[in-house]
């Protein structure tokens, strides 16, 4: 191939200059900072007035890879203040977060397929990589383009694709706990193919989708059942007879820890009934520590009694979700996005995670009575702070607290 026949090389850009991050802290930290969560905070974790008692976890809110994320996107704007800037999908899953990125002109391009707005990508135009990442396709088509390039993706996702990588140089298949239409785990997935795309990966979500493929190594079984149960979620030429000899198990990073260390589990038992010995199994523990870190966080709360429990964070958040599912076993849980969802203790708009959709509940009726309550609150990794001030201040409001009560307490 000729000089000129080559494609253009993608410019990555250290955004991260002194002079600009001091701008962005400052603009950062207008967005998102709040003074009452530093101040229960400093109370441990607890503030009473009267008879309603706040609790907060003791992790919750913004991990460092995602401050880090929303750094280099706010930096991006004062770096190519006139360029066009674009962002694969969302930065984050948070709402809020997103909305300021759009109110800076930065606009979001579709994420579950590469459609003809990359095809308009020219040297001149800046497009961001959120935390997740984003398939190598996608990465591809970018440097064709030779647009310039901040990479946003969390250091814990880069080792989990190190992990896959190796994987699929060794010809050993990737078992991914994960969310097969999640971003992070699409990313992950078109790097467990390997460098020559014949890497091979299956991608399960629940225990019973890895029974089912634990029943297949023990015992065999149909290739395309097999394929077909898990259509959408196989490498594009995977084989059950011959693609789950050797495995390796990696997780979307989000995923609940206990879980994925379930997951690891059964299949290596599987494997060791199967052949007699376990070295056709490898396994590398790919949890986010931000994540494993708030599910800790939780399950510490739960030690002590609380009425209800206000998740906050994107309805897209596998995280949040998380953190939700773990609450749920123990108490009232609402998932909210933000504090407008509670209405009043007797209607608050939350998500349901079985029916996938947002509900009224009156589930928290048992906050109007005149005793002593506690209110639970945690949010994901993806949460800033002030929306989880805002919900402290609508909970105590509700108890007929306000605002200056909180600060003077």
């Amino acid at each position: 191939m000729s000089e000129a026949a080559k494609p253009a090389k993608r410019k990555r850009v250290n955004v991260r200059r002194p002079d600009v991050m001091e701008k962005v802290q400052a603009e950062v930290q207008d967005h998102y900072q709040s003074p009452i969560v530093e101040k229960i905070r400093a109370e441990a974790g607890s503030l009473t007035i009267g008879n309603t008692t706040i609790r907060l976890a003791q992790q919750f809110g913004f991990c460092y890879g995602v401050e880090r994320a929303i750094d280099l996107a706010y930096a991006s704007r004062k770096v190519f203040t006139d360029n066009r800037i674009f962002l694969i999908g969302e930065i984050i899953h948070n709402p809020e977060v997103n909305r300021q990125l759009t109110e800076k002109g930065i606009v979001s391009l579709p994420w579950r397929e590469l459609s003809k707005d990359y095809d308009e990508l020219t040297e001149d135009d800046v497009v961001i990589v959120p935390a997740f990442g984003a398939p190598t396709s996608f990465m591809d088509k970018i440097e064709a383009s030779g647009c310039h390039v901040v990479d946003t993706t969390c250091g814990d996702v880069m080792k989990v694709w190190r992990r896959v990588r190796t994987y699929a140089k060794e010809g050993v298949t990737s078992i991914i706990h994960g969310k097969a239409d999640h971003e992070e785990t699409r990313a992950t997935a078109s790097r467990a193919l390997g460098p020559d795309g014949n890497g091979h990966y299956v991608i399960v979500l629940t225990l019973d989708d890895v029974d089912y493929v634990c029943d297949y190594i023990k015992n065999g079984g149909d290739p395309e059942a097999f394929k077909q149960r898990f259509k959408g979620s196989l490498s594009p030429t995977f084989d059950p007879e011959k693609d789950l000899l050797q495995l390796g198990v990696a997780n979307q990073t989000t995923m609940l820890k206990s879980e994925t260390e379930e997951i690891q589990n059964r299949v290596k038992d599987a494997v060791l009934l199967r052949d007699g010995k376990d070295e056709n199994f490898q396994v590398f523990d790919t949890i986010c520590g931000a994540t494993q870190e708030r599910q800790d966080a939780l399950f510490d709360m739960l030690k002590k009694p609380m009425d209800v429990l206000l998740v906050v964070g994107g309805y897209n958040s596998s995280n949040t979700a998380h953190l939700v599912e773990i609450g749920g076993e123990h108490l009232p849980t609402f998932f909210i996005r933000k504090a407008d969802c509670i209405k009043s203790f007797e209607d608050i708009v939350h998500y349901d995670l079985h029916k996938k959709e947002e509900i009224n509940d009156s589930g928290a009726a048992i906050l109007l009575e005149d005793r002593d309550v506690t209110i639970g609150i945690t949010a994901g990794a993806s949460c800033p702070n002030n929306l989880i001030e805002d919900t402290i201040i609508r909970s105590f409001a509700l108890r007929g607290v306000n605002r200056e009560d909180i600060l003077n307490a």
